[in-house]
C-alpha cells in the first residue's frame, strides 16, 4: 500500500462506524452470517489459534472467541485496535499485513477479510498472501475475503443511481478492478473471481476454491428492508448457499471468500 493509500484508508475508516458496519444494512448482515458459516466450515476445530488479520474492530474475533478460538487481531488502523481491545476476551495489535510479527508456522488459521481490499498492487497482496502463509502451520487454513469486480455496478443499480454518468465511471474499474474514490470509499481493488483463484494459488496455497459470500439476491436484501421481511433474508441465505461456487453467478455477490491450505 502506497502511503497516500494508507493515508485515504485511515481517513476513510476514522470518519466510518466500522464496528457497526456488519449490522447496519440488511447486505452487511447477510455478509456477517454467511461469513461466519464459512469460518465455522473451513476453519480447524476449537481451541485452534487463530490470526485475524485486519480484523477491525473485532467483529469476527470476538465471536470466534466466544466460540472457543484463541483469536489473536491485528490491524491498520489505531481506533479499531483499541475497540477491539476493549472487549478484554482475545489479543490485539498495531499491526501491518505485510509485515507479521507472528513467528513462522504459529497459527493454525489466518483470516484476511479485509486487507486485501486496499492493497491496490499486486505485489502487495502477494506479500501479504505470503506473510499468511508463512506464519500458517502446514496444514493451516488461509480464509481471505475480496469485493467482487461487480459489486459497486449492482449496488449503485440496485439503488437507482446507474446513471449514464456513473456507468462511464464504473467502465475503468470494470476493466481493470481499481476503483474510482471519487465514488465514495478508499482506494481498494475490486477482484475477478478467477483472478482470486490465481493471486492465492501462485502465493503457495493448494485446493484453493473461491465462494460467494452474499450470494447473488443480496440486492433484493436491501429493497425489501429485511427487518419487515424475514423470508427475503431467509431466502438470499439459501440463495448464497446453493450457488456460492457456482461459476456462472459467483461474481454477482458482493464479496468473495477464497478458502486455501498451507501444503
Amino acid at each position: 500500500m502506497t502511503d497516500p493509500d494508507h493515508d485515504a484508508m485511515l481517513a476513510h475508516y476514522r470518519q466510518c462506524n466500522e464496528a457497526a458496519r456488519l449490522t447496519r444494512a440488511g447486505h452487511s448482515r447477510l455478509e456477517l452470517e454467511r461469513t461466519r458459516e464459512l469460518l465455522i466450515r473451513f476453519l480447524p476445530p476449537t481451541p485452534a489459534r487463530i490470526l485475524d488479520v485486519g480484523g477491525g474492530t473485532g467483529v469476527h474475533a470476538a465471536w470466534l472467541t466466544t466460540a472457543g478460538y484463541r483469536v489473536q487481531l491485528v490491524d491498520a488502523v489505531p481506533e479499531h485496535v483499541e475497540t477491539a481491545l476493549s472487549y478484554g476476551t482475545f489479543g490485539a495489535a498495531l499491526g501491518d499485513a505485510r509485515r507479521l510479527v507472528e513467528p513462522d508456522a504459529s497459527v493454525d488459521g489466518v483470516l484476511l477479510l479485509g486487507p486485501l481490499y486496499h492493497l491496490t498492487s499486486a505485489g502487495d497482496r502477494h506479500v501479504a498472501l505470503r506473510e499468511a502463509h508463512r506464519v500458517l502451520r502446514p496444514g493451516g487454513v488461509l480464509l481471505a475475503a475480496a469485493i467482487s469486480r461487480h459489486m459497486a455496478v449492482l449496488d449503485w443499480a440496485a439503488a437507482g443511481g446507474l446513471t449514464d454518468e456513473i456507468v462511464a465511471r464504473l467502465r475503468p474499474m470494470l476493466a481493470t478492478g481499481e476503483h474510482d474514490t471519487t465514488l465514495g470509499f478508499a482506494p481498494a481493488h475490486f477482484h475477478r473471481a478467477d483472478e482470486f483463484a490465481e493471486e492465492v494459488t501462485a502465493a503457495g496455497y493448494a485446493d484453493v476454491r473461491v465462494l460467494g459470500i452474499e450470494g447473488p439476491a443480496w440486492p433484493a436484501v436491501d429493497a425489501a428492508d429485511d427487518d419487515r421481511r424475514p423470508d427475503i433474508m431467509a431466502s438470499a441465505l439459501r440463495c448464497a448457499r446453493l450457488l456460492e461456487d457456482d461459476p456462472a453467478v459467483v461474481a454477482a455477490s458482493g464479496h468473495l471468500m477464497a478458502v486455501g491450505i498451507r501444503p
